[in-house]
């Protein structure tokens, strides 16, 4: 436990691995498996809130960005990868660190084809794990907007708890409808 007046330690993006994948930080060799798997689809990138990429270019610009920033140690970006084949099938990352409350927003996507086969809980079970064992951070949160029912389910499998709805706070842009955020969260020691 952290003494009144200590810094947050930041180990920034480390590898884990768990019984069937492997979390690393991104290389620009998983363009092309990131592009297959998740990065162009419009469907992955609308519930992970981030637009899809058109071409390979775009998910190579975006790599370059996501590379340099491993340089900072308060940057938690994993590519998801599965240890059987080295296929980058998703992302977790804490999408927001506030230092001096020590806590961070997470935020992760499964590309379609390995959705509901337990990789997100996990990977988010892992990193969980990691954030609390290594670096200063004492409470980490998630939300789901409402018509997102699985990935409640996956903070849930990750042991977070239910802390409450923020009604009709999600706008949907292309469609002109509101949803709701619904928010889980974590401490250390819980």
């Amino acid at each position: 436990m952290q003494s009144k007046g200590e810094e947050c330690v930041h180990t920034g993006t480390q590898l884990i691995v768990t019984e069937r994948l492997r979390l690393r930080p991104f290389l620009l060799q998983d363009a092309t498996s990131m592009y297959g798997n998740w990065i162009a689809d419009p469907a992955v990138q609308s519930e992970y809130g981030e637009p899809a990429c058109d071409t390979i270019n775009d998910v190579n610009e975006l790599l370059m960005r996501w590379t340099a920033a491993y340089g900072f140690k308060d940057i938690y970006r994993w590519a998801i990868v599965l240890q059987e084949d080295g296929e980058c099938i998703g992302q977790i990352a804490f999408c927001s660190v506030d230092h001096e409350h020590r806590m961070a927003d997470i935020e992760y996507c499964i590309g379609q084809a390995y959705q509901r086969q337990g990789y997100a809980s996990e990977a988010l079970s892992a990193v969980i794990r990691f954030a609390f064992a290594e670096t200063g951070l004492h409470r980490l949160q998630a939300f789901h907007r409402g018509r997102n029912s699985a990935s409640g389910s996956v903070l849930r499998k990750a042991q977070m708890t239910y802390e409450g709805t923020l009604r009709q706070s999600f706008y949907y842009r292309e469609t002109g409808e509101y949803d709701d955020r619904i928010y889980y969260g974590i401490i250390k020691g819980d």
